[in-house]
């Protein structure tokens, strides 16, 4: 045996495709971010909710009646009978719980299990980008290929059912969507579902929907695709209750889809986890069962959230489209100057606010996703606005009125005596004028000049204002 052994010998010993399989940005990030003290996190896509009290003490409840041995490998048959009934409630499909529900250690191994039960060497799956972290992770574990398809801002990060025809190729095996999407908010309108649906079916394609965030849409009802005739023989649809039910650390789950997929996911699910922890299925029936009431609370914070957030975010400049689902803001950064890294990185230095930096996606501009979360007070909030709000107008760097009968915006930098640091994008409001000579804010401005009309010029405007 030769003794002559690189130091770095161990890493011949890693498969292939895991060796080329990429490190995650984000997790890189998010590293950096552990090692800091006090920063508020708007990064991590988790409630900042406890898990409901009835939730919990059914959970304390089943270790204290000794509940802590393996249930069946598909779950608890109650768990699983709630499941399916909470399915055909709310999203229109029948599933039987004896052979077409498994319960799983999160979403995360639902669709694990999912990719390794379909997924022959080079098979294909499309999927839409910006996507949740491991979609393409996932693919390429199960030796299959992962095939963006980017969505638009002008489509309000749907996916068009139209860019997904192109992609399909013999080898296309399934295709993957999430809506409401992690990061973008987007939701996916009735009519692209049921254009999928029938390019699933003229293409004998497998559908997996992850809906996780289905019961946090703000302004429409959800549609699911399982929904759809013709559908339900070939969409595995996974959901879970980490989002809704604020139950991230409980690391419960379940996938529904024909009995032949459920059972082959089972192969891989009994011998890799044997099942979902017994604690966690018990605390997930309560949920089903009495959590709606605390579901709908959290919604209502979230959407009031989301409403002040995205306010905000348009009007120091960031342009951000309302998102309609999830809990998850998506800006474009580039008024900064930065690319979605760059301005991560100086947002957390500066503010010790963590945010997701969005690598940038073909010709997209860069982005990151905030999450809304409660932990900011309305004064922190502001206080890192206008930290973003005054290097956007820094970059722009615009010495102009717009003037007549319409709305004002005053950009002056250089000599000029007053200088704007905030505006909405689309030139409806004077949000904070500074005296650069004494530095102070002309503090009635926005009242006195809020979304007023102008006749005249700048010396007019600075007549008004009492300005130099």
């Amino acid at each position: 045996m030769s003794t002559n052994v690189s130091k770095s010998a161990p890493d011949r010993f890693v498969s292939d495709h895991i060796r080329q399989l990429p490190k995650s940005g984000i997790r890189v990030f998010f590293e950096l971010v552990n090692t800091m003290d006090d920063v508020v996190s708007l990064g991590v896509g988790e409630p900042d909710f406890t898990t409901p009290w009835t939730i919990r003490e059914s959970g304390i409840y089943s270790i204290e009646k000794g509940h802590t041995a393996y249930t069946s490998n598909l779950g608890m048959p109650k768990l699983r009978n709630a499941i399916c009934d909470y399915v055909a409630k709310y999203y229109g499909v029948q599933y039987n719980p004896a052979n077409e529900c498994i319960v799983t250690v999160g979403v995360s191994e639902a669709l694990d299990i999912t990719m390794r039960a379909l997924l022959n060497p080079g098979d294909e799956v499309i999927y839409s980008e910006p996507c949740f972290v491991s979609y393409p992770a996932e693919i390429l574990m199960a030796h299959g290929v992962p095939v963006p398809v980017v969505t638009k801002k002008e489509d309000a990060f749907a996916l068009d059912p139209e860019e997904v025809r192109k992609k399909i190729t013999p080898r296309t095996k399934a295709i993957l969507i999430n809506f409401p999407c992690n990061p973008t908010g987007a939701v996916m309108p009735e009519k692209n579902l049921r254009l999928l649906a029938q390019l699933a079916i003229e293409n004998d394609l497998v559908v997996i929907t992850d809906e996780i965030y289905s019961e946090l849409i703000y302004e429409d009802k959800h549609f699911s695709i399982a929904a759809l005739p013709g559908m339900a023989e070939r969409t595995i649809f996974l959901h879970g209750f980490s989002k809704a039910f604020a139950m991230t650390g409980w690391r419960i789950g379940y996938a529904c889809g024909p009995a032949p997929i459920i059972e082959a996911m089972m192969k891989i699910h009994q011998y890799a986890i044997m099942c979902a922890p017994t604690v966690a299925q018990e605390a997930a029936l309560e949920a089903l069962i009495n959590g709606e009431k605390s579901m709908q609370s959290m919604r209502d914070s979230y959407r009031e959230r989301r409403d002040v957030f995205v306010s905000g975010l348009n009007r120091i400049g960031l342009d951000c489209l309302l998102p309609h689902g999830a809990f998850y803001a998506f800006p474009d950064v580039r008024g900064t100057g930065r690319d979605s890294m760059q301005f991560a990185n100086e947002l957390l230095q500066s503010q010790k606010v963590a945010v997701v930096p969005i690598a940038l996606v073909e010709d997209n501009p860069p982005r990151v996703s905030f999450y809304f979360t409660g932990e900011l007070e309305a004064g922190a909030i502001n206080e890192f606005l206008l930290f973003i709000g005054d290097e956007v107008v820094a970059r722009q760097n615009v010495q102009n009125v717009h003037g007549g009968t319409s709305n004002v915006v005053v950009e002056l930098t250089g000599d000029e005596n007053c200088m704007l640091t905030l505006q909405t994008p689309d030139i409806k409001e004077i949000v904070r004028v500074t005296n650069k000579t004494t530095n102070e804010e002309v503090t009635d401005f926005t009242t006195s000049y809020y979304g007023t009309s102008f006749q005249g010029g700048l010396e007019q405007i600075f007549h008004d204002l009492g300005l130099p």
